[in-house]
């Protein structure tokens, strides 16, 4: 990080200020498509540890661009046993870091139970709301379990 010196006229007091810079890079790595509730699924499963994946919550998001080609997975907070934390701020930090056009969530039941709860459709609808806002589409939010995954957007909840 640049550090910028900028002088107070009044009082002729230096302050240092840091300068934030911005860059982008892409792999050269063929990217994987996501057409449906099935190809994300799978790859978000893929990233989990299936050793923790009965265990303990996780919370993870799949950043895509426009075409719906992958740009990464963050792991965004990992909790206990019957939840986890999301900071919406931090949604949506990342993403934009990511130049992400459309974003899938997910987050793993370590119960089994593919149910959501009233937690989950909440969150649901504020990450949808606020994406709305940045121009960033939430295609999907995804519960995972190891006998398979439940699609608020298969099932009408987005």
């Amino acid at each position: 990080m640049k550090i910028m010196r900028i002088a107070r006229v009044s009082n002729k007091k230096t302050m240092e200020i840091s300068e934030i810079s911005v860059s982008y890079s892409t792999s050269k790595q063929k990217k994987l498509k996501v057409n449906n509730s099935n190809d994300s699924a799978d790859i978000l499963l893929n990233s989990w540890c299936k050793n923790t994946l009965e265990l303990q919550e996780e919370f993870k998001i799949l950043l895509l661009n426009r075409a719906n080609m992958v740009l990464g997975i963050y792991s965004m907070s990992k909790g206990g046993i019957s939840g986890t934390v999301v900071d919406i701020k931090l949604v949506f930090a990342v993403a934009l870091k990511c130049n992400a056009s459309n974003i899938i969530v997910a987050h793993n039941h370590p119960s089994g139970n593919l149910n959501p709860s009233i937690a989950d459709k909440n969150i649901t609808l504020k990450i949808k709301k606020a994406g709305q806002f940045l121009d960033i589409e939430l295609l999907d939010h995804l519960i995972i379990t190891r006998e398979g995954y439940f699609s608020f957007a298969d099932d009408g909840l987005l």
